[in-house]
């Protein structure tokens, strides 16, 4: 299996690496590892990531991380897939670790067994690609590098901070929620990967965050939802099967209980022009 090195990406002085492609429809040959951090998002299109228990299709506004040791490839789908990644000095990312407790269990961070993956709107992806642009025409040294990651790492931090006394089970939980594999299935999906019985983690829920593992499950859904909306142009039928409510009278419930409105109301207030770099 190929392993790819960040003393052959990263030139001296240097704390991140760029890389814009546009992915071939074939598909790999195998996987590769690394040994440093990544984070890759989709910018155009649609693409396959290849991993070591199957595969997944990304879009328009997905942003995966990459950690050292994680067995991954890639493969272009349908027009013109294109990617961005950001290749990291592992020392930046562990210091910043370090220095956050909060970020344990989520991004690079995570014991999930794949690269975590977040789906961000077309605003929230264009303020990176303009973030990206400023740190490609910067020293890339390493306050550049950490001025680029602060925002990003902030804005997915759970809104949800459990307190220190919280059990490792539900912190591990919840970040795993964030992933559409797991709350396809609702609640029960969610209570299935802490190995507890669903009364036990329904106590605990209402005990640390206040909610139901139900309430949880629906905000990563409506999460997942509005970034769909503004971020592609997929149907609402296709957005409600991929999130797991495939009843669209429920789902246009439980959107408008979530934003205060229908999805479609929501797709025409918000949807932008993504920013597409030179």
């Amino acid at each position: 299996m190929l392993k790819l090195k960040h003393s052959d990406i990263l030139s001296d002085g240097t704390h991140a690496h760029l890389t814009r492609a546009i992915l071939l429809p074939r598909r790999p040959k195998t996987l590769h590892t690394q040994d440093y951090f990544q984070i890759l998002w989709v910018q155009n299109g649609r693409v396959r990531h290849h991993l070591p228990d199957g595969r997944r299709d990304l879009h328009d506004g997905d942003m995966v991380f990459v950690r050292p040791g994680d067995k991954h490839a890639l493969q272009g789908r349908g027009e013109a897939p294109m990617i961005v990644a950001l290749s990291i000095d592992p020392a930046v990312v562990r210091k910043i670790g370090k220095r956050h407790p909060s970020l344990a269990g989520h991004m690079f961070w995570s014991d999930a067994a794949t690269p975590p993956v977040y789906a961000r709107d077309s605003v929230q992806l264009a303020a990176i690609n303009q973030a990206a642009l400023l740190l490609e025409q910067s020293t890339r040294d390493l306050l550049a590098t950490e001025a680029f990651l602060a925002p990003i790492l902030a804005s997915l931090r759970p809104h949800h901070s459990l307190p220190q006394e919280a059990p490792d089970w539900l912190l591990s939980a919840c970040a795993a929620a964030r992933d559409p594999r797991i709350f396809q299935d609702g609640a029960a999906g969610f209570v299935r990967t802490t190995g507890r019985s669903h009364a036990h983690v329904s106590r605990s829920m209402r005990q640390w965050l206040g909610q139901s593992p139900s309430d949880y499950v629906n905000t990563q859904r409506m999460s997942l939802a509005a970034a769909r909306l503004t971020g592609s142009e997929d149907t609402l039928s296709e957005i409600a099967e991929e999130i797991g409510i495939p009843n669209l009278s429920h789902f246009h419930k439980v959107f408008r209980a979530a934003h205060g409105m229908t999805p479609q109301k929501y797709r025409k207030a918000h949807q932008r022009d993504v920013l597409q770099p030179t």
